[in-house]
């Protein structure tokens, strides 16, 4: 998929402004946060069960690679054939070579971010096979040809007038309608053609259990089960830190996963895969491919602090409470994953130079960090991206700051941790300020100035500051007392 994190700005003040999308966002989130609420007060202790499922997910980021160890040695004995591809290119290489042996037109393909994040659906349509998304999100939003909007309802915020027309335009349904009901009957009927002659089917993996060899997939409309069972052949592409060590785990951080994304105590299918199907069974693949994708996650695993990131489930709740989603929505975020999940993964995943918006987009109010069921300490992640952007760090792909902007930071630095010097430039600096805010200046500051001046809106600086108002407040209310005497 296209890459387009640094364009965030722009989209940003588009959405901002977009009557629409602020209407719509007025309602989701809260909606979402409501629900998530809802359903963890079904637990007994719910803050208990959180703390398990961040004690499991700690665990895994601690013995990762074992637990990958372990899982592999059992999904080969179960029947299933463990591919590990290094990084986006070779694992689409591989799914494409596959699907050419096999000879396939079409694939079809349930809801996955590991596959957006790679740009699987492009590679395989640019060399001739068709891709279809069966999630009616996500085949919503392929049809537009439009990121997600949020993870859970990626085309939640289409008005059904543009569904309809993109529908018409693209041959899913020969009569207009604006109906919800008759707009999901039309992608299911264009759908279900596809699953009759299915030849290799492609999911994703929510978790993958290592005791077990056991691949797992949480839906709610049925189109992975059917993409899974249809097809003999069936590829699960997994991101490596989706692995947990046991089912009483994968179990437990299913249960929050469900609640935490949609306020459901489980979701309408669960579907539970060890290896190919038997000999005595119906449905199911007769091969079954899992891949196993690092993309830069190895790289990640060997920081200590940002391995932090790989506990992510994926489960959204993070962008239901941060005040910066719930401005702008998923599209600003120019990549698979949005909202504090974003601006924790993607800058590990594309470098840092290319998403400094992102991770500088934060009030750092630790919203996220509060429900997530991961135990992510999002904020401090943010801090640690920024210290690694301005330091230069060529791991994590940051280039080292000008020696200008180096020397107007450290003089920042110097004011903020002396209280004098930061009174002295203050002082010194509110005239020319003030002119220049006044006159718009301020956007068109060169240097080490223009980054941070130019997407913020500064009004101008008061004339006295609070300290020197409260000095005055209190010397006027003890001239009064005085005069009153």
């Amino acid at each position: 998929m296209e890459v387009r994190t640094t364009h965030f700005r722009e989209v940003a003040v588009q959405e901002m402004q977009n009557e629409l999308t602020q209407a719509f966002l007025s309602l989701l989130p809260p909606g979402f946060t409501l629900l998530r609420q809802l359903a963890m007060s079904t637990y007994p202790d719910p803050d208990a069960a959180q703390e398990y499922s961040r004690a499991i997910r700690a665990e895994v980021i601690a013995r990762l690679p074992e637990l990958l160890e372990e899982f592999e040695r059992n999904a080969l004995a179960q029947g299933a054939k463990v591919i590990w591809a290094r990084d986006a290119h070779e694992a689409n290489r591989f799914i494409l070579d596959l699907a050419k042996e096999r000879g396939v037109t079409y694939v079809t393909k349930g809801k996955s971010m590991v596959t957006e994040e790679m740009g699987l659906n492009d590679h395989l349509i640019q060399n001739g096979i068709e891709a279809f998304e069966t999630d009616l999100g996500e085949f919503i939003t392929q049809q537009l040809c439009r990121p997600p909007f949020h993870i859970v309802g990626p085309a939640i915020n289409v008005p059904p007038a543009e569904i309809c027309e993109c529908f018409l335009q693209k041959g899913c349904m020969e009569e207009p309608t604006v109906d919800p009901v008759q707009l999901g009957y039309a992608a299911r009927r264009f759908l279900r053609t596809k699953f009759h002659h299915l030849a290799m089917g492609i999911v994703g993996v929510n978790m993958a259990v290592a005791s077990t060899g056991t691949i797992i997939n949480v839906e709610n409309e049925g189109n992975i089960r059917m993409t899974k069972s249809s097809p003999r052949t069936l590829v699960a592409v997994m991101s490596m830190e989706k692995v947990v060590p046991t089912m009483e785990d994968a179990l437990h951080v299913l249960r929050l996963l469900c609640r935490n994304c949609t306020g459901q105590k489980i979701s309408s299918y669960v579907s539970l895969d060890t290896g190919p199907k038997k000999g005595s069974e119906i449905d199911g693949p007769e091969e079954l491919f899992i891949v196993i994708v690092d993309n830069g996650r190895s790289e990640i695993y060997r920081d200590l602090l940002a391995r932090e990131a790989l506990r992510c489930i994926r489960c959204g709740a993070c962008l239901n409470t941060c005040p910066v989603y719930a401005k702008i929505g998923g599209y600003p975020y120019g990549f698979a994953y949005s909202g504090p999940m974003g601006q924790m993964l993607n800058p590990l995943l594309l470098g840092l130079t290319q998403t400094q918006d992102l991770y500088r987009a934060t009030t750092l109010c630790g919203a996220c960090r509060s429900v997530c069921p991961a135990g992510i300490d999002h904020p401090s992640l943010f801090l640690y991206y920024r210290t690694k952007d301005v330091s230069g760090d060529e791991a994590f792909k940051a280039k080292t700051r000008p020696p200008m902007e180096q020397a107007v930071f450290r003089l920042l630095a110097f004011g903020m941790s002396h209280g004098w010097a930061w009174k002295l430039g203050v002082k010194c600096i509110r005239p020319f300020f003030n002119l220049a805010a006044r006159h718009g200046y301020i956007s068109d500051l060169p240097g080490p100035f223009k980054g941070w001046f130019g997407c913020r809106d500064l009004s101008s600086m008061p004339k006295k500051t609070f300290h020197e108002r409260w000095k005055d407040l209190v010397q006027q209310k003890a001239h009064a007392s005085q005069h009153g005497r």
